[in-house]
């Protein structure tokens, strides 16, 4: 397999030009990692203490549904949008918004999550709504100019990440007659499958460039099926009602991606920790989806399916990748120091806790969650403690990026 996505780490003619402006406002992965990290040290914390009653705040939305909004699109939307004004840059060589267009950038995410606890609702919905589609709109029109046309799936991604927002708020509103959980479902399952295509690309890419001798090249007909399979297995989750077909191409779907984890060797990556994390990260995928199944006949709660594909495999794939490209993209060497680690093991231990203590002890369900945002936080903490200087700063080799 082609590994479309290692030029996000080499050289290209706009990454050797001078550096202009701002350092922290000079490639996207500055500012919204920064921003994304720090939503994530604050959010899970904030809405354990109000879901337990130890604070009293009333956000925009209905406390749960702003709590799993800000999640999929303050967080983790953050987190896509800085990777794909990076990426969009080394694939196509054209230049990503940078200096100030970039601010407008980082100040329209800022103003959503700050209004998304301050309201009025509609305030908070328009700044909310504006971001996916501009930035879906960049990467498409720089796709196409630079006639990279294998990565428009990403765009059309975005767009319907777009849509279930919208459709998101409209149903808050009242105007739409519709569980409002049925899109936030909705935006998790496609971020899952944006880390389906791009895992799929990069950790058999990165795992082959440090083992010599090692191939990893799966035939393109299984990679097609195990991603059509698991497409419609979330499809049958969030749109059709619980059924014995959604058990059966759930467990299909988790079954593939186990076969496909393995095809990763991931015990060659065990000296590894950048590594490391990626695969046991999306070793989180076939569980959660394992899960989902189980909870198409009431076996086991819906939730429990949901965090492990958005606690296990979502934040600990963005841990792993925010560090991997930060570092790349500020001209240190792909090699994380002990505190870096211990943030990994923060974020899959955090994982474990709030997936599977809830089920094995449910009078222990508010010990979880508790020891979920401690961990949790304290992760995005250490990243932000080491990264936000590096992103603040012009790169050590001092290129421009």
């Amino acid at each position: 397999m082609k590994p479309t996505f290692l030029p996000l780490f080499s050289e290209t003619k706009a990454a050797t030009q001078r550096p202009q402006g701002l350092p922290f406002l000079r490639l996207g992965f500055r500012p919204f990692y920064v921003g994304g990290a720090l939503l994530a040290a604050l959010i899970v914390p904030l809405w354990v203490a109000i879901f337990l009653g130890w604070l009293q705040l009333t956000p925009a939305s209905q406390p749960l549904l702003w709590h799993a909004h800000e999640m999929l699109f303050g967080f983790a939307v953050a987190i896509i949008v800085g990777f794909l004004m990076t990426a969009g840059k080394a694939w196509t060589g054209l230049a990503t918004p940078r200096g100030p267009t970039l601010a407008a950038l980082a100040l329209l995410w800022l103003g959503a999550r700050v209004a998304s606890v301050t309201g009025p609702y509609a305030v908070y919905a328009v700044l909310d709504m504006a971001l996916l589609p501009i930035v879906a709109a960049i990467l498409v029109t720089l796709l196409l100019r630079a006639r990279n046309y294998r990565n428009l799936p990403i765009g059309l991604i975005l767009a319907l990440l777009a849509g279930a927002n919208l459709v998101f708020h409209l149903a808050v509103l009242g105007l739409l007659n519709l569980s409002a959980m049925t899109p936030l479902y909705a935006g998790l399952a496609l971020i899952i499958m944006i880390e389906c295509v791009m895992g799929g690309r990069v950790i058999p890419a990165f795992t082959m460039a440090v083992t010599p001798g090692l191939k990893l090249v799966a035939p393109v007909w299984l990679e097609r099926v195990t991603l059509g399979v698991t497409g419609l297995g979330l499809a049958f989750w969030v749109l059709a009602p619980p059924s014995a077909i959604g058990l059966i191409v759930l467990g299909l779907a988790s079954g593939l991606q186990v076969r496909r984890l393995l095809a990763w060797r991931f015990g060659v990556t065990l000296k590894r920790p950048i590594l490391w994390i990626l695969h046991a990260a999306y070793a989180w995928i076939p569980v959660g989806l394992a899960l989902l199944a189980l909870a198409q006949l009431g076996w086991v709660p819906v939730s429990a399916g949901v965090h492990a594909l958005a606690v296990g495999a979502t934040g600990g794939l963005i841990i792993g990748m925010i560090t991997r490209t930060a570092r790349g993209h500020t001209g240190r060497l792909l090699v994380v120091s002990g505190p870096e680690v211990l943030a990994y093991a923060l974020v899959m231990t955090a994982a474990l806790l709030r997936v599977f203590l809830p089920l094995l002890a449910p009078g222990l369900y508010a010990s979880a969650l508790i020891a979920t945002a401690m961990l949790w936080s304290a992760a995005f903490l250490i990243y932000l403690w080491i990264y936000t200087p590096w992103l603040m700063s012009t790169r050590l080799d001092g290129k421009d990026g």
